[in-house]
């Protein structure tokens, strides 16, 4: 399949923004994956935007992209063709470890650490859903140790947008005992998810102490409702589908019961914790590395 590459070089602001437009969109062509990114870390303020085709782009394909930048104007697009090259599985090879609290995840290019105390999971590189190497997933890993590590008793967790599983797989090793569930609007996810599992060495099934792995876009799925309510749900997926399910997530958490939301960048995180407080939950704590937000939120446990 011939992979096609749209980029656009600018500030920072533009093409945050640009992003932020493109959560807005409600005609935008899925088919259309951007990306944001810094161009180098030497230049933090010279951004590039990135849009990847399963085709040659047309004047409507450029149109689509010039809208997101307003009225932005002296704005240069560069067109190319992606050689045919497993892009993904190219840019982890050798991917270094990252330690998280007391999470440790490597590739099989790298063996898991030795240190006390350490929890280990060995992830594939070549997996389109991310390793836990990028800043959103280490916070996390890093606040769900936290969280532990003040007291908190989970019996019931939700991980939506599961990816490769390794927040849910952080999760079970923290309360062994609590019932999980992973879900991803992605049913490869889901796949990745359970040989995962299996790499790791965890169970699955419908018990305490077991993984339940189901195909669900957000929380709209019979068996994430049947296994609600929740004490821990977890999202670490874009800030526009966190807004839209912040209702959700305050229907299926308990009264006393914790958020934890990332894949947000900061500049999005006001928006985030507006739809949030209005479903009833308050900020107990934030984290932010690199771009990124990671929001540990609390239920209120009575309106007011």
């Amino acid at each position: 399949m011939s992979v096609w590459k749209i980029t656009v070089l600018a500030p920072r602001p533009q093409v945050e923004a640009a992003l932020l437009a493109h959560e807005d969109a409600l005609d935008w062509d899925e088919s259309i994956v951007l990306a944001g990114s810094e161009i180098s870390a030497e230049r933090p303020d010279e951004w590039m935007l990135e849009a990847w085709l399963d085709r040659k782009p047309g004047p409507a394909e450029r149109k689509a992209i010039k809208a997101l930048f307003g009225k932005a104007s002296g704005l240069a697009l560069s067109v190319e063709q992606v050689p045919d090259i497993d892009w993904v599985s190219e840019s982890q090879k050798g991917l270094e470890p990252i330690s998280a609290g007391r999470f440790f995840v490597h590739t099989p290019d790298h063996p898991a650490s030795d240190a006390k105390g350490a929890v280990n999971f060995l992830i594939p590189a070549g997996q389109a859903f991310g390793t836990g190497h990028h800043e959103t997933t280490a916070g996390c890993l890093a606040m769900l140790d936290a969280m532990k590590r003040n007291g908190m008793v989970v019996r019931n967790c939700a991980d939506v947008g599961t990816g490769t599983g390794v927040l849910a797989f952080a999760a079970m090793a923290l309360w062994p005992r609590a019932l999980l569930t992973a879900s991803d609007i992605d049913p490869l996810s889901a796949e990745v998810t359970l040989e995962n599992a299996a790499l790791n060495g965890l169970p699955v099934g419908a018990r305490g102490g077991e993984l339940t792995v189901t195909v669900a876009e957000g929380m709209d799925h019979p068996l994430i409702a049947a296994r609600g309510p929740y004490d821990l749900v977890m999202a670490n997926i874009l800030a526009g589908p966190l807004i839209e399910l912040a209702r959700d997530f305050g229907r299926a958490v308990v009264p006393g019961g914790s958020l934890l939301l990332s894949g947000l960048l900061a500049t999005q995180e006001q928006g985030v914790l507006r739809a949030c407080r209005r479903a009833g939950f308050r900020l107990a704590r934030r984290e932010q590395r690199g771009d990124w937000s990671i929001l540990w939120l609390r239920k209120r446990r009575r309106a007011m």
